[in-house]
């Protein structure tokens, strides 16, 4: 069986995780079956509406899932695991995971303008772009800073970090 692996992104409202995963599918979905499942934690998702996330997504060309604490966009109507969802979608290598930290994930944090240390405690790296003035932020020695806007960057730590499933 083919090796298939998994990496979370988190990160503030606004800060870019969708256009990133978006950048991020493009790529990779040109040599890799890629599938997203992003956690809609005010169950507000509305599934495949032009300029909505899963909308952006779905365009990737890879499999989408929008999960909520009541539901699970790919046609199911209860939440699912993170196990579950795997099963579902089945044919993937790399799947990217917008939300859910408590996922046990490796996980990139997304920040511009300024960093939300809380997130230290359940990231592996920060994804930060100019914006951001990291001679005011103590960044623990164990999380690496990638470049937002560097998408080739990203994509290697995920090569290098993503978790086996």
């Amino acid at each position: 069986m083919k090796k298939r692996v998994a990496v979370a992104f988190t990160g503030p409202s606004n800060s870019g995780k969708t256009t990133l995963i978006e950048k991020v599918a493009k790529e990779l979905i040109k040599n890799y079956q890629v599938a997203i499942i992003k956690n809609d934690p005010k169950d507000k998702a509305q599934f495949d509406i032009k300029g909505k996330d899963s909308y952006i997504f779905s365009q990737t060309g890879a499999e989408v899932v929008v999960t909520s604490p009541t539901r699970t966009t790919y046609f199911s109507q209860k939440e699912k695991s993170l196990d579950d969802i795997v099963q579902m979608i089945n044919k993937f290598d790399i799947l990217l995971v917008e939300g859910l930290k408590t996922l046990p994930l490796p996980r990139i944090a997304i920040f511009r303008n300024q960093i939300d240390e809380s997130y230290f405690d359940c990231s592996e790296a920060i994804a930060i772009d100019d914006s951001i003035d990291l001679k005011c932020y103590t960044i623990p020695p164990s999380i690496t800073i990638l470049d937002l806007n560097n998408t080739e960057m990203i994509i290697e730590w995920i090569h290098h970090h993503a978790k086996e499933l």
